[in-house]
């Protein structure tokens, strides 16, 4: 571990260049830009309000605000995660070349994510704001969550950015399952809705909890549970050593299979 932090303080600049350059790529020829991060989650909101209200009639109080605050997780976990999955094939030529600790191009990837989710966030709040819901205090501790989450996300960014080296089919394979495990978060659906045995299921994603404390803090106005959120903490934990661990095992032979 000391050697993870000794690099990433050397590193530091290379790491901010990184940042930048993955926010530079993504936005690239983009007459709107980074707005784009804004408008996207807003038309999805839209898009599945009108489904999901009329169609199937779920009677949630601020439904298009239920909705796009579970969309500002899920979307960053899937999107930083699939981002940060093909972090060493898209820099395959510079690894070839000099030495750069390879796992900062995984953080690179997981940090650009971070100004996506923050532009997400404050489509949440224009929403907010714009439809009526009560600003309580604690929508200053959204950190909390995302924090926990962004950990969540580097360390599994770490193991499927390992896989990826060798499978490379679980580029596409990951898309399915982000799909699926969407519907195994309750973004669009109230928990309360769900038959007990579907209730444990959906409780056993991590995603979920990191959800339910977001929302605790910006919809709900209450403190979030202490036991909520000493298992994010411990599952973010958990998940960025073991992506670490299998990082630093694998690393040297990713050489032999970009």
């Amino acid at each position: 571990m000391s050697t993870y932090i000794q690099n990433f303080k050397k590193f530091r600049p290379l790491l901010e260049e990184l940042v930048s350059r993955d926010i530079k790529i993504k936005y690239r020829r983009s007459v709107l830009g980074v707005l784009w991060t804004v408008l996207n989650p807003l038309f999805m909101m839209v898009i599945l309000s009108i489904v999901f209200s009329n169609l199937f009639r779920f009677d949630i109080e601020n439904y298009p605000v239920y909705i796009l605050s579970g969309q500002v997780i899920y979307n960053f976990y899937s999107g930083s995660t699939s981002s940060a999955m093909s972090a060493m094939l898209d820099n395959a030529a510079l690894l070839k070349k000099v030495y750069i600790p390879k796992y900062l191009f995984v953080m690179s990837r997981i940090l650009s994510a971070i100004i996506d989710v923050l532009a997400s966030h404050c489509a949440l709040l224009i929403v907010m704001i714009v439809t009526g819901v009560e600003m309580r205090w604690t929508i200053i501790l959204f950190p909390i969550p995302l924090f926990m989450l962004v950990l969540f996300c580097f360390g599994f960014g770490l193991i499927l950015a390992t896989v990826a080296v060798k499978f490379r089919d679980i580029i596409h394979l990951y898309g399915v399952f982000t799909t699926g495990l969407m519907y195994l978060t309750p973004v669009i659906y109230a928990l309360s809705l769900l038959p007990d045995w579907l209730y444990r299921v959906v409780r056993l994603n991590p995603i979920t909890n990191y959800l339910m404390i977001y929302r605790d803090v910006m919809l709900n106005g209450t403190l979030p549970d202490p036991m909520h959120v000493l298992v994010g903490l411990a599952e973010g934990a958990v998940m960025m050593i073991l992506g670490l661990l299998l990082f630093a095992k694998k690393q040297d032979t990713f050489i032999l299979n970009l």
